[in-house]
């Protein structure tokens, strides 16, 4: 889940780490109010989970109501890169001396967690890598062993930050650590790290993605998942469980298993077909999931044609195939089907969709060959 900014900085303080004083709203009246209890000068931020918000005009410094009230007005309702602005970030106006980078996320090659912090901030950590690497100072951290503030320390002497805030920085990464690893998240970013005038550190940014799958952790977390941004059809399989993410092509794809699914959307890409979406139905394939699954993707107007990609581990290919059957009956779908299914049972599975087979309802050996007939009946239809 990707947080708004606001959203960050409100799971950023939880953890004691220093942040600006700031309200949400969604009104121009509204942003005017919180002004005026936040006190002048404030920032007026919008909120859009996409970068370069700066450059469109989406971050405006405001002294007095009158500009909060104009730079408001302009700011909700603007696109951002193909994000509306609905929501704004009335935040206290910082000072700012100095401005750095930090974040964690997981080096999975190494099996480890990944922190990196450079006194060159306040622009993309990408330009930085490319254009002076060695402005970057990295730490791996074992999850046994954790972020010591021996280590912590170590790391900041490296990345050439000011010595003045030593501790300070070594204090709010600790901090940072805790909040990536208790908090269960993905990322945790920090763009700027300011140091304020007073030699302060605070973070005046923040770029937070959590882990969906440790919600059960985390009831408090519910509030995210309600903002997050879906197209309709993210929307609709987010209601009926599945994990999808919704592309722009004519190939309908359903698989189980995430590796599954993402290779099914290369190697149909591989074919030079172009994928509509990827969908992983996870470990189950009864009918109650085929069917949800198969109603997402028939509810998007540019499919063409349906890949089906099952590997049957724990769940047995008969199984899968009288799920299938069972919500082809419960599902008017418009597209043909190819389906490839193997794995265990796979060969009781296959004879049941034999039995069933049409031109809309198609079999094939492999996951090659399925890919290849699904993308050939894309081209047909379109």
């Amino acid at each position: 889940m990707d947080l708004f900014e606001y959203q960050g900085k409100q799971f950023f303080a939880s953890y004691d780490i220093p942040v600006s004083p700031g309200e949400a709203v969604s009104a121009v009246d509204d942003a005017v109010a919180a002004a005026e209890r936040i006190g002048y000068p404030v920032v007026v931020k919008a909120q859009v989970q996409v970068g370069g918000r700066g450059k469109a005009g989406g971050i405006k410094l405001a002294d007095d109501a009158a500009s909060v009230r104009e730079h408001a007005t302009n700011i909700l309702g603007m696109d951002i890169k193909g994000h509306t602005v609905e929501i704004l970030w009335i935040e206290r106006a910082s000072d700012i001396a100095e401005e750095y980078y930090a974040s964690f996320t997981l080096d999975r090659a190494a099996k480890k967690h990944l922190g990196m912090l450079s006194a060159q901030g306040g622009v993309e950590i990408e330009a930085v890598a490319e254009t002076d690497p060695d402005a970057i100072a990295k730490i791996h951290v074992d999850p046994v062993d954790g972020l010591t503030p021996e280590a912590c320390r170590e790391w900041v002497l490296a990345a050439n930050l000011n010595p003045d805030v030593t501790d300070g920085a070594v204090d709010i990464l600790c901090k940072l650590y805790r909040a990536y690893t208790e908090g269960d998240a993905d990322l945790v970013e920090i763009n700027p790290l300011i140091v304020k005038p007073d030699g302060a550190v605070h973070a005046l940014d923040a770029k937070v993605t959590l882990d969906a799958n440790a919600l059960f952790r985390h009831p408090d977390y519910e509030q995210y998942d309600a903002t997050q941004v879906r197209d309709e059809r993210e929307e609709a399989a987010h209601e009926k469980g599945l994990q999808y993410v919704g592309l722009d092509g004519s190939v309908g794809i359903i698989a189980n298993g995430a590796g599954l699914a993402m290779s099914t959307v290369d190697v149909v890409s591989q074919v030079g077909g172009s994928p509509a979406n990827f969908l992983d139905i996870g470990g189950g394939a009864n009918a109650d999931v085929m069917a949800g699954a198969l109603e997402v993707i028939n509810n998007d107007d540019k499919v063409r044609s349906i890949f089906i990609n099952i590997f049957g581990g724990i769940t047995r290919g008969e199984e899968v195939a009288n799920g299938i059957v069972q919500a082809l009956g419960r599902v008017d779908i418009s597209s043909p089907i190819v389906i490839r299914l193997d794995g265990t049972n796979a060969d009781e599975g296959r004879a049941i969709l034999a039995e069933h087979a049409s031109e809309k309802l198609l079999s094939e050996p492999t996951m090659l060959d399925a890919a290849r007939r699904a993308v050939a009946l894309a081209a047909e239809g379109a």
